[in-house]
């Protein structure tokens, strides 16, 4: 039995025998309020009913961690006390007192986000496997003030996906090493995952129902991805909807909260609580305007794509298209991917969207590598000075070791290491223990990082992202056809939304053939391949109604096999 298992089977056989013990007979209950694949809306209406109880709902999800946790590993570790906190949640309720929308409703927060219930915050690193955070992040004090029990730790890419050298699986930390996706759990014989859990969040709890909702973060992608890859609702936020402050960064300039979830409405209330108002810790989140108390839920009209218009980019993102100077050609859609998209422009069309068809991106189809975004990819190799013909972006390694320094300085004496310099130091020491499996190249580059003298080359790779991803990219596309949304494949617009710091919101759809490695041969060898939206900077709530009449008409989402009772 895992220690994490053993912990949770702990926990329940002492509530148990203590309900044994104290409570009087009851009455023959109604039939059992399920949680599997139930909305954070049904679950409050059980609640308010007097149906289900928060505690009665807290042990089925950890009843379920337990079942399922050796299959998937997404679960870095438990809230001993979310059952005590779920009974002061029920008294609460009985005497009349609901504090919102998450009020008893267990969330998992990704394992970067501190808080101070009794869980380790490791941000993936062996290092921080047993440290304790000294304050709660301020979106983690937003949710418990709205109610919301923090049940558990997802697992995470190390770092955000900031650590390795070449070759960095999705999913792998040093703290509590690979996780699994549920629509197919096979490790392949290396153990890398046969099924990719894309992108540095975990969604597969959300999807085997081991909670209600997760909390992910995303710099370039990792919500995004992980909730294509896991059939989920993903919603990055503008940049500044939610506050930062309290998250191991991998860069400021680009990295944000946002929710994972199965439904988009569920998304639509975790945004509106996780929100807030302006955090001082957090200049950016005085930049977008929250609706009236914070409430998402009137944009969540079934018919808010009649008269909406969006936009296909297809050059670069549908279609096969050779990109200038050193960037990868797109060879295209596979035909299975295509017609799965094909089929959601037609729904689109359906549900009384106005469709544009192409709107390609200034950005993607400039044939000056200079112009064209895809030409500006994350340097990955040693620092090597400001050469002309250089193009990468140094955003994300100045980042890191800018703001990782300063995380580190807000810990107190109890942090684990002081500097990167000093984690990457104690990373070669444990190097016996697991430490740096897959080497810490990127660790070791964003330290070379010279935050005076190279600023200069820093300052004009960001000037770049903004440019393309903005002026030459969404805002070019958005404003020149009067559009509403962007619709790519899968999560494809992550690349333009994350620099610009836009939103873009995942929706499930369809299933296409997993051609990964180990897949081949297998009667289930598909993965989820949905659908994502991009708007324009803070126009969050066009974004999650478009998406969530979308969601309506379609209704695609199909529960992983394996994980139901």
């Amino acid at each position: 039995m895992t220690p994490l298992r053993a912990t949770v089977t702990v926990v329940l056989i002492a509530t148990f025998t203590l309900a044994a013990c104290t409570t009087p007979p009851a009455p023959p209950p109604a039939p059992p309020f399920d949680v599997v694949e139930a909305s954070i809306a049904d679950m409050q209406t059980a609640m308010r009913e007097g149906r289900t109880t928060s505690r009665a709902i807290v042990t089925q999800y950890l009843t379920r961690i337990g079942l399922y946790e050796d299959a998937l590993n997404v679960t870095v570790s438990v809230n001993v006390n979310a059952l005590a906190q779920a009974d002061a949640l029920d008294q609460e309720r009985a005497a009349g007192r609901v504090r919102g929308p998450l009020h008893g409703i267990p969330v998992a927060l990704k394992d970067n986000i501190l808080t101070k219930d009794d869980m380790p915050t490791t941000g993936g690193m062996l290092a921080f496997k047993a440290f304790r955070a000294p304050y709660d992040a301020t979106l983690v004090t937003k949710l418990k003030d709205a109610g919301a029990i923090i049940i558990a730790k997802s697992t995470m890419s190390e770092l955000a996906g900031w650590f390795g050298d070449s070759f960095r699986p999705g999913g792998y930390n040093a703290a509590s090493g690979q996780s699994y996706n549920p629509y197919d759990p096979r490790a392949n014989d290396d153990g890398t995952p046969v099924l990719e859990v894309s992108g540095s969040s975990s969604g597969g709890g959300v999807a085997a129902n081991l909670w209600a909702a997760n909390v992910g973060t995303s710099t370039g992608g990792s919500i995004e991805g992980p909730s294509n890859a896991s059939m989920l609702v993903g919603l990055r936020p503008s940049t500044g909807r939610i506050s930062r402050h309290g998250i191991v960064p991998l860069s400021l300039d680009q990295d944000t909260a946002g929710p994972m979830t199965k439904f988009v409405a569920d998304a639509a209330v975790m945004l509106g609580v996780m929100e807030g108002a302006p955090d001082n810790n957090d200049p950016r989140t005085s930049e977008c305007t929250a609706p009236p108390n914070h409430d998402y839920a009137p944009f969540l009209r079934a018919d808010a794509l009649k008269g909406a218009r969006i936009g296909i980019p297809r050059a670069g993102f549908y279609d096969a298209r050779q990109f200038p100077g050193r960037a990868r050609p797109f060879s295209g859609l596979k035909a299975d991917e295509l017609a799965s998209m094909e089929a959601a422009i037609a729904a689109l069309r359906a549900a009384g969207a106005e469709v544009i068809d192409p709107v390609d991106l200034p950005s993607t189809v400039a044939t000056d590598p200079v112009k064209n975004l895809t030409s500006h990819n994350i340097c990955e190799m040693p620092f090597n000075g400001p050469a002309s013909e250089d193009l990468c972006s140094v955003v994300l390694r100045y980042g890191m070791k800018r703001d990782f320094n300063l995380w580190l300085a807000t810990l107190g004496d109890g942090a684990p290491v002081k500097t990167l310099a000093a984690l990457r130091e104690w990373n070669l020491a444990h190097r016996d223990d697991g430490a740096i499996r897959y080497g810490q190249g990127r660790l070791d580059f964003a330290d070379a990082v010279d935050l005076e003298r190279d600023k200069a080359r820093y300052e004009r790779n960001r000037r770049e992202d903004l440019t393309l991803t903005r002026e030459e990219g969404l805002d070019a596309a958005l404003s020149t056809h009067k559009l509403d949304a962007l619709l790519f494949p899968g999560s494809s617009g992550a690349n333009y939304a994350t620099k610009a710091g836009y939103p873009i919101i995942v929706v499930p759809f369809g299933m296409v053939v997993n051609y990964a490695k180990g897949a081949k041969g297998s009667q289930d060898a598909t993965r989820p391949f949905g659908v994502s939206f991009v708007g324009a900077h803070c126009a969050d709530p066009t974004l999650i109604g478009i998406a969530y009449a979308f969601e309506q008409a379609t209704r695609r989402r199909v529960p992983p096999k394996g994980f139901k009772d």
